[in-house]
């Protein structure tokens, strides 16, 4: 996660790790603050005319408070981003990239004075769902329905890559832009690869013949971010989504009563990972490492695959050996699986959100629709070295760094086969469940059967959620 190579950093990913408990969850108080959402003493800027060129009306002069989640991406990319704001509306920007954002913006939620613009991100991520729910959060429908910088004959949401939509819809209520484009599944080194002779795996049974070899070798076969079970999720839940189809996944998503139990596809990806457990193939000690401990070890060659997000060559930039050459794997194929070994986890992450109680909501609505064009796409791509939902957003003279080229060059290969869950942005508690129970698995404390039980249980906790029968994906 971080780029300080310490800390809670980065985050696409464990955007849900508050989810382990490990940073303090929103107290009640904070959640009957969210309903009641307390005074409003803050005074909005005047508001400017509405035209084509300024859909919401974004005053002239006023001030835009920004934060950002300072994580594997930095936060250069939006000191640039509201520079060019600044410049174009003569706004006045305040900047904070942190990586505690519950305890530097819970106060001033509680305060009905939050910010204007938020990255929503990392280990102590406000719940996207808690907030929602609380009517903290602004309707984004206005962005996605206003002109597109780029070509004002065509809306926003028209430019977005398929999914950013759904993934940032809470409630049926359109409430968070997730910007960054994500690809899911394993890495490894070339290098070692070349050494050893190894061929990179396209099946479950090659990936554990690999594995056995490491073994053999000294090594671990996979490292894993212990302390974050939410990384080894991505190995059991690409595996059932490859395994079982489209429809596996988007059961455990629609809340099933067999989303877990009676679906073997989910039994057969719990039982594939298990067995990495079983025969010694984990790096040791890995099941108590966090997530920059798991992955700089496995920087050091004493493992020959991790569980990952794109965001992976990011925030190992100081620990990676210059020759590691850092390649991106999707996640092996089980027997029959309905899903080719090309199919990958793909989509919107990192969410940005405008409260609801902005003093500078236009300005916000704007800052994010300035986000959805190719100039600004384009300076997060050199900034950040990650792509954005915008389609063909990222001019052509941007270079990537192999790792992430890599996992683009995947991207392309899976062509139509991406998939992406959304359980983990509506049901943020399911998620911690499920985790715990994959914690639990791979310390040898439950058998697969007792995890399926257990995700199970999740699912029909969360399917009681009044707010669940506004969460449906076709």
């Amino acid at each position: 996660m971080g780029s300080t190579g310490e800390g809670l950093g980065r985050r696409d990913l464990i955007k849900r790790s508050a989810a382990l408990g490990l940073i303090s969850v929103p107290t009640m108080s904070f959640l009957s603050a969210c309903a009641s959402g307390g005074e409003d003493t803050t005074k909005g800027p005047d508001k400017g005319a509405v035209t084509k060129e300024n859909p919401f009306g974004v005053a002239k002069g006023g001030k835009l408070d920004v934060v950002v989640f300072k994580g594997g991406f930095g936060d250069d990319y939006a000191k640039a981003w509201e520079a060019a704001f600044d410049k174009k509306w003569g706004t006045t920007s305040s900047h904070l990239g942190t990586q505690e954002i519950a305890a530097k913006l819970q106060p001033r939620f509680n305060g009905g004075n939050p910010p204007d613009v938020i990255d929503d991100s990392g280990a102590q991520q406000i719940k996207i769902d808690v907030l929602a729910k609380g009517g903290q959060l602004a309707d984004l429908t206005a962005v996605l329905d206003a002109p597109s910088l780029d070509d004002p004959s065509k809306k926003v949401r028209d430019t977005l890559i398929a999914g950013t939509v759904e993934q940032g819809t809470q409630g049926g209520k359109f409430v968070a832009l997730n910007y960054v484009y994500t690809v899911f599944g394993l890495w490894y080194s070339a290098k070692l690869f070349k050494e050893k002779g190894w061929a990179e795996p396209k099946t479950w049974d090659e990936f554990l013949a690999i594995c056995a070899k490491a073994k053999e070798a000294g090594i671990g076969g996979l490292a894993h971010q212990g302390k974050y079970p939410y990384y080894i999720n991505v190995v059991i839940m690409d595996l059932i989504a490859k395994k079982g189809g489209l429809e596996a996944m988007k059961a455990i998503d629609n809340l099933e009563p067999n989303a877990f139990e009676g679906n073997p596809a989910a039994l057969a990806a719990v039982e594939a990972v298990y067995e990495v457990v079983e025969k010694g193939y984990l790096m040791p000690g890995t099941n108590g490492l966090t997530h920059t401990e798991s992955q700089t070890a496995w920087n050091q060659y004493k493992a020959a695959f991790i569980p990952s997000g794109s965001w992976l060559e990011n925030e190992q930039l100081k620990q990676t050996p210059e020759d590691f050459d850092m390649k991106f794997l999707p996640v092996p194929v089980l027997a029959d699986s309905k899903l080719p070994f090309t199919a990958i986890r793909a989509g919107a992450n990192e969410p940005f959100i405008v409260p609801e109680k902005a003093a500078n909501k236009a300005g916000g609505l704007e800052f994010l629709r300035s986000m959805l064009s190719r100039e600004w796409s384009t300076i997060f791509a050199q900034q950040a070295n990650s792509l954005t939902v915008v389609k063909d957003g990222v001019d052509p003279g941007v270079k990537l760094r192999p790792g992430t080229q890599s996992a683009v060059t995947a991207l392309k290969a899976a062509g139509e086969n991406t998939f992406n869950y959304l359980y983990p942005d509506w049901y943020s508690e399911m998620d911690t469940e499920i985790q715990n129970a994959s914690n639990e698995l791979m310390a040898q404390r439950i058998q697969p059967k007792e995890w399926i039980k257990r995700a199970q249980a999740a699912v029909d906790k969360a399917a009681k959620d009044p707010n669940a029968k506004n969460n449906h994906r076709s």
